[in-house]
C-alpha cells in the first residue's frame, strides 16, 4: 500500500481519543500514517464540522476510486464503527449482540464519565499544571525558545484551567471524581490478578480501547494519577503500555455471555454509580432548557453546565438497546439490573 492510499490518523499525544485511536489502529494492523496536528505534516487535512482530534482521513473517501477527493471524519465512536464495515478482520465487536452492546456502554462511559478524572487532575494540581502546559505547549514544536515555551504554557494553561467547570470539576465534586478514578483502577486490577486480560475473554473490545484512552493519560502522563496508579495498581500501568500496540497480539475467543468476568459487573456499577445519575440529570436539565445540571452524585451535590453531546450519547444508548431483540434486551436488562445502570433507560426525561 502507498502512502497516498493510506489511512491518516491526525491526533496529539495528549489527546486520550487520539491515543485510543492510534491502539485501535495498531491492534487491528490497518496500515495509517500518524500526522501530529499543527505539526508540518499536517497539510492538505479535509475539514471537519468541529475542530477536534482525532480526525481520521479516508483516501478518496474510502472507495477504490482513488480520484475521488479524501474523507475526513472525527469522533474515535464512530471512526470505530466506520473502519469496522471497512476492514473485517481483528474485529472489535462480539458476534454476541448484547455484548456488543455492554461493549458500547463500558467505552461510553470510558468516553465521556473518565474525561472528567482526566480533565480533573491536569488542570487542577499545580504539579500536573506545570508539566502538561509545558510538555503538552512543545508537541507541535519542541524547538520553542524559553520565552516563547513559558508565553505558550500560561496562554494554554489559562485557557484549559478555565474549562474546569465543563466538566463539572469544582472543591465539593473533587472527591467523587478522583473517588470514581480510584474505584476504576481497583476493578481493573481485580481483573488482571484473576488472569483476565480484557473485558470480555481473550481479545480486546471498544471497551477496552475507551478505557485505554483516558489512561493513556491518568495513569502515564500526568503526575498525580499516574502517581496514584504506580502505588495502587501498577498491574493497571503496565496493561496501559500492553494495549498501546497489541499488533502482535492474536486475538482468542470472546467470552459467552453467561461467563462474563467479575469485572464487568464492577463496572456496570460504578457506572450506575456516577455516569448513570450525571447522564439522566444532564439530559433533564437539556429538555427544561436550564442553565445548570443539578444532581447528587455518589452522596455529594454535583453542579455543572449542561453538555449537548452527552445528550446525544444518552439517545444513542436507548436506541441501542431499543434494538436488541428481546431475548438480548433481557440480557442486558437482567445484567445491569440493580447496578444503578439500569437508569440510563428507565428514567423519564
Amino acid at each position: 500500500m502507498s502512502i497516498a492510499t493510506q489511512i491518516k490518523l491526525v491526533g496529539a499525544y495528549g489527546s486520550p481519543y487520539s491515543r485510543k485511536m492510534r491502539a485501535v489502529l495498531r491492534y487491528r494492523r490497518i496500515p495509517f500514517r500518524w500526522i501530529l496536528r499543527g505539526s508540518a505534516a499536517d497539510v492538505g487535512i479535509p475539514p471537519v464540522p468541529v475542530a477536534l482530534v482525532p480526525v481520521l482521513v479516508f483516501p478518496g473517501g474510502g472507495k477504490p476510486d482513488e480520484a475521488k477527493r479524501d474523507e475526513a471524519m472525527i469522533d474515535s465512536t464512530f471512526e470505530i464503527k466506520r473502519l469496522e464495515q471497512m476492514f473485517p478482520e481483528r474485529s472489535l465487536v462480539p458476534s454476541d449482540p448484547a455484548l456488543e452492546f455492554l461493549q458500547e456502554l463500558v467505552e461510553d462511559y470510558a468516553d465521556e464519565w473518565l474525561t472528567k478524572p482526566m480533565f480533573h487532575y491536569r488542570w487542577k494540581y499545580a504539579a500536573d499544571i506545570a508539566k502538561a502546559s509545558h510538555v503538552l505547549a512543545t508537541d507541535r514544536d519542541p524547538h520553542l525558545d524559553d520565552d516563547k515555551l513559558e508565553r505558550a504554557a500560561r496562554f494554554f494553561a489559562d485557557r484549559q484551567i478555565a474549562r474546569l467547570v465543563v466538566v463539572g470539576s469544582n472543591n465539593v465534586t473533587a472527591p467523587v471524581i478522583e473517588d470514581s478514578y480510584r474505584r476504576l483502577l481497583a476493578i481493573l486490577d481485580d481483573q488482571l490478578k484473576s488472569g483476565q486480560m480484557f473485558l470480555m475473554g481473550a481479545r480486546p473490545g471498544v471497551g477496552d480501547f475507551g478505557l485505554f484512552g483516558q489512561l493513556s493519560q491518568l495513569a502515564q502522563f500526568d503526575p498525580t494519577p499516574s502517581r496514584i496508579a504506580a502505588e495502587v495498581a501498577p498491574r493497571v500501568v503496565s496493561w496501559v503500555s500492553h494495549m498501546d500496540d497489541l499488533s502482535s497480539l492474536e486475538p482468542g475467543a470472546w467470552a459467552d455471555r453467561d461467563a462474563l468476568p467479575n469485572s464487568m459487573r464492577a463496572l456496570a456499577a460504578e457506572i450506575g454509580r456516577v455516569y448513570a445519575p450525571f447522564l439522566v440529570a444532564n439530559a433533564h436539565a437539556l429538555a427544561k432548557g436550564s442553565p445548570q445540571v443539578e444532581c447528587d452524585i455518589d452522596g455529594r451535590r454535583w453542579v455543572q453546565q449542561p453538555f449537548l453531546y452527552q445528550g446525544k450519547c444518552l439517545k444513542w444508548l436507548r436506541e441501542g438497546r431499543a434494538a436488541l431483540t428481546p431475548r438480548d434486551r433481557d440480557f442486558v436488562d437482567s445484567f445491569i439490573d440493580g447496578s444503578g445502570a439500569e437508569e440510563i433507560f428507565r428514567a423519564k426525561i
